[in-house]
């Protein structure tokens, strides 16, 4: 089942990943920030809900992290199941985003898509090109950062000196500006191997990062001056 009409658009929907989420407090509180925001969770995902009574919309995935009474408890309480094969290409976070996609957001945020497991974690990241390439803004959320993909450009609301880290998430990434950082850059180009936009700073409560090419993938830390901040 995927969602069709628009009738079913959402400005922003959560997926919940499988992951780590080292601060439940952190996520129960973004869910209630956005008051009506969609919740779907891959899985295994749906963990990091039941503690505080907090009922996902969808849960999707093959449910090998979902015991039967559970799954039957959120079916009764309204979740609709989605139930995928174990034999399938996609990982349950991809099915799940690909389902929040399909219903036209304006945002998407994964929560527990970082941290453990760095092939869990790099699979994540890599599932970013997808938002990218339907114009829908995705991005990877945890207490420490959020990571996301710019092929345009994009303002950083934040604070002066946050910590701000780019990457080629493309072979090459060309035309790169960077206006109110420590290190500001006109017309770069970035590559695979040099890894040289690491720990970039803000100098200003506003950051514009802004690419002519390729898929240039932006870290900010929300803490200033340290990860963990000491």
């Amino acid at each position: 089942m995927e969602p069709s009409s628009l009738s079913m658009a959402k400005r922003m929907v959560f997926v919940i990943s499988g992951g780590q989420v080292l601060d439940q407090a952190f996520l129960h509180a973004k869910i209630e920030a956005h008051g009506g925001v969609e919740v779907i969770c891959a899985d295994g995902g749906v963990r990091h809900l039941p503690s505080h009574g907090l009922i996902p919309d969808v849960i999707i995935g093959d449910m090998d992290s979902l015991d039967p009474e559970k799954e039957k408890y959120f079916e009764e309480q309204g979740s609709l199941i989605i139930r995928r094969p174990k034999e399938k290409e996609e990982t349950d976070t991809q099915l799940a985003l690909e389902y929040a996609l399909g219903m036209n957001p304006e945002e998407v945020w994964i929560f527990g898509a970082l941290g453990g497991r760095i092939d869990h974690a790099l699979a994540n990241i890599s599932l970013l090109i997808l938002g990218a390439e339907r114009g829908i803004k995705v991005k990877l959320v945890d207490e420490w950062c959020e990571v996301f993909v710019v092929t345009a450009s994009c303002v950083i609301e934040g604070q002066t000196g946050q910590t701000v880290s780019i990457l080629p998430l493309s072979s090459a990434v060309t035309g790169i500006t960077l206006e109110g950082f420590e290190y500001p850059l006109q017309d770069g180009t970035m590559e695979i191997g040099r890894p040289y936009g690491v720990s970039n700073r803000l100098i200003e409560t506003r950051g514009v990062i802004s690419v002519a090419s390729g898929y240039l993938l932006v870290v900010r830390y929300f803490e200033v001056g340290g990860f963990p901040p000491r």
